[in-house]
């Protein structure tokens, strides 16, 4: 499990970097199946905390736990910087 983790952060540290944001903890949970340890998780801004690189304001489920603003708000513009045009119409 640390040997898929710390590989599952290597990978999602770059994504975020590249989208100018800073992964700065997530969470993953694990399964077994059939003898094999499977990754058995979501991940989205509600399982991981989110900062902008320059203003380290933060774009996760902290908004809300700390009265920061929309979260929703926030999330689409994860997605955005992701590119990952999302609409909710």
């Amino acid at each position: 499990m640390k040997e898929i983790t710390l590989k599952i952060n290597e990978i999602l540290s770059k994504l975020f970097l590249n989208s100018n944001l800073i992964l700065v903890d997530f969470k993953v949970e694990f399964g077994i199946c059939d003898g094999k340890l499977l990754l058995a998780d979501e991940f989205t801004p509600d399982g991981c905390r989110l900062w902008d690189t320059e203003t380290l304001a933060k774009m996760d489920k902290d908004r809300f736990r700390q009265g920061l603003g929309d979260v929703v708000e926030s999330y689409h513009q994860v997605a955005d910087r992701l590119g990952m045009n999302i609409k909710l119409d």
